[in-house]
């Protein structure tokens, strides 16, 4: 029984180590499905998201989705240390509770409490080794609990300006596209320098979706990270950017399709690679985002702002083709994370988050 005992808390402190070691330092993603991380986070936004979704005004809604992020990261920290201190606790426990407490016969319940006041490195006294065994598991854990703390604390900040690199574009399209943003709506602003504004605004995105790809492989609970505002997020940002590069790809006159194209592919590979790591596989949209009516009305908006189009048959199937190339994925994430996706043009009489206040 010891034995098993000790030999199950080894195994409980190693697959904590690797999962602290893939989550927080490896810089790639894990393909492998059964993790520690993605069990805690999966099964607490299964019991979050279940309660929120009874709730039925929006803004309330969004405020409690926002508390997820962060407390799931808080969670995730807690789970490990608290892990670790049950291993090593058993660890102690296999070698006979050697350890010297005055007070009280010594237990399993001694052992988990000086695991814990060795983790974190209080070096309270009441409780101490009694055997050169424990006295070295002693230096193991306080070492490893002193790494761990440095380790957290190091983590926090890159999460904080992942997110916050983040959400500064997201914040800046408000302008451009309105709130939510909207591909018809950022190219009617453009109007007749749609053809040449394009360029630089298109490059720019395409080095988001780069970063947005690499952060949230790198750190996956940034998905679940809410942006500012509620008709805002990364997932409708990352939407809209594409339904404008199929736009100038396939009806925009003199469009620098090349750099449209290219911000495609690196748009449409973030979401496909973000719908693997969360698990989301890829759905078919239940009512279409572009139907027959909204893209007639957008081909008038369009035309009416002086935006050069081409709408015959080839250029409206390949607008579509484009379009199935990547509405599955954004369709999955949305429904995933409880997000809804941007429309293609803006409602009528909608204002910016800019031109809102509190006050009026």
């Amino acid at each position: 029984m010891a034995a098993l005992v000790g030999i199950l808390g080894a195994l409980v402190i190693c697959v904590i180590l690797w999962d602290a070691f893939e989550t927080i330092v490896l810089p790639r993603r894990v393909t492998r499905r059964v993790r520690l991380t993605r069990f805690v986070v999966a099964y607490a936004w299964a019991v979050w998201s279940a309660l929120v979704r009874r709730i039925p005004a929006r803004r309330p809604r969004e405020t409690y989705l926002s508390f997820f992020g962060p407390l799931v990261v808080l969670v995730l920290l807690m789970v490990w240390a608290a892990g670790l201190i049950v291993g090593f606790g058993m660890l102690q426990w296999r070698l006979g509770s050697r350890v010297r407490d005055p007070g009280r016969l010594a237990g399993m319940g001694t052992d988990l409490y000086f695991s814990g006041t060795t983790f974190f490195t209080l070096g309270l006294g009441d409780v101490a080794p009694n055997s050169p065994a424990a006295r070295g598991l002693v230096v193991a854990e306080s070492g490893l609990g002193f790494g761990f703390l440095a380790m957290v604390i190091s983590y926090l900040p890159v999460l904080y300006q992942a997110f916050s690199r983040r959400e500064v574009r997201i914040s800046m399209l408000d302008a451009w596209a309105g709130s939510p943003p909207a591909a018809g709506e950022l190219v009617r602003r453009l109007g007749a320098d749609a053809c040449a504004l394009l360029g630089p605004f298109l490059q720019e995105w395409e080095r988001w979706s780069a970063e947005l790809l690499e952060s949230h492989i790198s750190y996956p609970v940034l998905a679940y990270f809410r942006s500012q505002h509620d008709n805002q997020s990364w997932l409708a940002a990352l939407t809209a950017v594409l339904d404008v590069c199929a736009l100038a790809i396939a009806c925009v006159e003199g469009a620098p399709v090349r750099l449209a194209e290219l911000t495609f592919a690196m748009a449409r590979h973030a979401v496909v690679d973000l719908c693997q790591v969360l698990s989301a596989p890829p759905r078919a949209l239940g009512t279409d985002r572009l139907s027959r009516d909204a893209l007639a009305g957008l081909e008038e908006l369009l035309r009416a702002a002086g935006v050069p189009l081409r709408a015959d048959a080839a250029a409206l199937g390949r607008l579509a083709e484009l379009r199935a190339m990547y509405e599955p994925y954004v369709n999955a994430l949305s429904q995933r994370l409880l997000v809804d996706l941007p429309p293609w043009t803006a409602a009528a009489g909608a204002r910016d988050n800019w031109q809102r206040t509190a006050w009026r």
